[in-house]
C-alpha cells in the first residue's frame, strides 16, 4: 500500500469513536488553517461496523444513551452540532427544544450521526478492513493476513478490551452455556424460556445485557452479581449549587484524604437541601483529569482500590426509563441481584456454575462474563499492543492501568524518550486521565492529537479542560 508522492501517510488503528474522530478532525483542523488535506490517512478497522464500534452498532432502539443529547456533539467547540444534525431527521424536526435536548436517544442514532461525519469530512480517507498486529522495524503496520501499511505517524484507538479472564474460564473455552466476551454474537445462544442467564458484574455492559434480553422478550430468569451488588444510578434533574467547588480551593492541590472529606461535606450538605448528592461528581467532572494528575502514586492506588467502585455507580449513569426497567425487573422477580465475590467458574453439565467465596453457587444456562474491560494493561491480550511492550515502542503507565504518553498524547517508549511515530487515545489512557471513555473525554482527546499531528498549537491544560465540558 504504497502513498503516491512524498506526502506523509497517518495511519488510525481502530474504526470506532476515537478513531474516526481524530480523522474528521484532522481534515477539519488542517481546512481551518487554511490547507487542503493533512496527508494521506488510513483508517484500519476490524470486526464492527466502521464509525459505530461496540456502543453504536447495536441494533436494539432499546439500548440509550447514557448521556443527553444536549452533551454528546462531537466537536468541543461546536456544542450543539449533534442537536443540529437531529433537527435533519424527520422523527426530531418538530420535537421541542427543551425535549430534545434533556432526550436521551438510542445508541444506534448516535451511531448515524458518527456515519454522517464520515461521509461529510472523510470522503478521501482510505478505510482498510483488517486486525493490525504489529510493527517492522521500517515502521510499517503489519495486519494479521501479512498486508503492510507504510506509516509516518500512527494512532492508537483501539477501545476497550474483553474483560479479563475469570479462575476457571479456561476450562469452559467453547461450553455452550460460557461467554467470555460480552460484546460476541451471544444472543443466538438463549435458553428456551423458563432458563436462567448469570451475568458476572453489574455494571453498564451487564445493563446492556438485561436491555438486549428484554427486547428479545426473553422470558426467565437473570440472576447478576459483583463484589458491591450496585446497579449504575439513573440521571436526574439536579440543583443549582454554586458552592462548590468553593472559589478559593485548589482541588487539583488538595490531594486525596483532604479531598474526600470536602466532597463528603458538600455531600452532607445536600442531603439536608434534600437534593441527591451525586451533583457533587457531577460538578467535579470538569476537574477530574487535573485532580487525578495531582495524586500520588499511593492516592491513585487508593482511589482505585477503595473508592473506584462507588465512584463508577455515581459518575457512569443511565437513561431514567432504563433505570425504571431495571427497578421493574427486581420488583418482578425476573431480576435478582446480589453482593458477592465470585471465586471460580466452571462447567456443570449442560450448564455452567459460578461459586462464591461467601458460599453457595449460581448455575446457568448461560453465564455472560460483563465483569467490564480488562484494564492491567500488561496483560492485555490485543496482539498489537503486546507486540509493541515487547519491543519497547510503548510502556504501562505507573499503575499499569494503561499506556505512558506525553501531555500531547505522543506515546512514551521503553527508555522514557518520547515516540516518532506512536499517539493514543482513549481507554488506553485511563491511568493518566482515570476519566477516558465518554464522549466529552474521547472528543476532546481526539482534537488534541490531530492538533499535535498537524504542529497547531492549543490552549493550557485547564483551559483544553473546560472546553471539553463547556456544554
Amino acid at each position: 500500500m504504497a502513498s503516491p508522492g512524498n506526502l506523509p501517510r497517518i495511519v488510525i488503528l481502530g474504526g470506532g469513536f476515537s478513531g474516526i474522530l481524530t480523522a474528521v478532525n484532522l481534515v477539519r483542523l488542517a481546512a481551518a488553517a487554511g490547507g487542503a488535506g493533512p496527508a494521506l490517512i488510513t483508517v484500519v478497522n476490524a470486526r464492527r461496523p466502521v464509525g459505530r464500534g461496540i456502543a453504536y452498532a447495536t441494533r436494539h432502539a432499546g439500548h440509550l444513551l447514557n448521556v443527553a443529547a444536549r452533551n454528546m456533539s462531537a466537536f468541543p467547540d461546536l456544542p450543539d452540532h449533534f442537536l443540529g444534525w437531529l433537527r435533519t431527521r424527520c422523527e426530531y424536526e418538530e420535537v421541542p427544544e427543551n425535549e430534545l435536548r434533556e432526550a436521551f436517544l438510542p445508541r444506534r442514532i448516535y451511531g448515524d450521526y458518527l456515519r454522517s461525519l464520515m461521509h461529510h469530512y472523510l470522503e478521501g480517507v482510505e478505510f482498510v478492513e483488517g486486525e493490525a498486529r504489529g510493527l517492522e522495524d521500517d515502521g510499517a503496520v503489519v495486519l494479521s493476513d501479512g498486508r503492510r501499511i507504510r506509516a509516518d505517524r500512527i494512532v492508537l484507538a483501539c477501545g476497550n478490551e474483553p474483560p479479563a479472564p475469570l479462575p476457571g474460564s479456561d476450562g469452559l473455552a467453547g461450553h455452550p452455556a460460557w461467554v467470555g466476551d460480552p460484546w460476541s454474537d451471544w444472543e443466538k445462544r438463549l435458553p428456551s424460556t423458563g432458563g436462567t442467564i448469570v451475568l458476572l458484574g453489574t455494571g453498564l455492559t451487564t445493563v446492556d445485557a438485561i436491555v438486549t434480553l428484554q427486547a428479545l422478550g426473553w422470558q426467565g430468569r437473570i440472576e447478576a452479581v459483583s463484589r458491591h451488588g450496585w446497579l449504575p444510578q439513573a440521571h436526574f434533574r439536579g440543583i443549582e449549587y454554586p458552592d462548590f467547588p468553593p472559589a478559593d480551593v485548589d482541588l487539583a492541590g488538595l490531594g486525596l484524604e483532604r479531598l474526600l472529606a470536602l466532597m463528603e461535606h458538600h455531600c452532607g450538605r445536600l442531603r439536608a437541601l434534600g437534593a441527591n448528592p451525586a451533583i457533587i461528581v457531577d460538578k467535579m467532572r470538569p476537574h477530574t483529569r487535573l485532580v487525578w494528575a495531582g495524586f500520588s502514586r499511593e492516592e491513585k492506588l487508593a482511589f482505585v482500590r477503595d473508592h473506584a467502585a462507588r465512584w463508577n455507580v455515581l459518575r457512569h449513569r443511565i437513561a431514567p426509563e432504563i433505570h425504571a426497567r431495571l427497578a421493574t425487573a427486581e420488583l418482578t422477580g425476573a431480576l435478582r441481584v446480589r453482593a458477592a465475590t465470585i471465586v471460580r467458574v466452571a462447567a456443570a453439565g449442560t450448564k455452567a456454575r459460578v461459586e462464591l467465596e461467601e458460599g453457595g453457587a449460581l448455575e446457568g444456562d448461560l453465564v455472560i462474563n460483563a465483569t467490564g474491560p480488562r484494564t492491567r494493561f500488561s496483560r492485555l491480550e490485543n496482539p498489537l499492543l503486546r507486540d509493541l511492550l515487547h519491543q519497547g515502542h510503548i510502556t504501562s503507565d505507573e499503575l499499569d492501568l494503561g499506556m505512558r504518553v506525553d501531555a500531547d498524547h505522543v506515546a512514551i517508549d521503553a527508555r522514557g524518550g518520547r515516540s516518532a511515530k506512536l499517539l493514543a487515545l482513549g481507554p488506553l489512557l485511563r491511568g493518566t486521565y482515570w476519566e477516558s471513555i465518554a464522549v466529552p473525554e474521547l472528543r476532546g482527546q481526539a482534537r488534541r492529537v490531530a492538533e499535535t499531528i498537524l504542529g497547531l498549537g492549543s490552549g493550557t491544560a485547564r483551559e483544553e479542560v473546560m472546553m471539553e465540558y463547556m456544554i
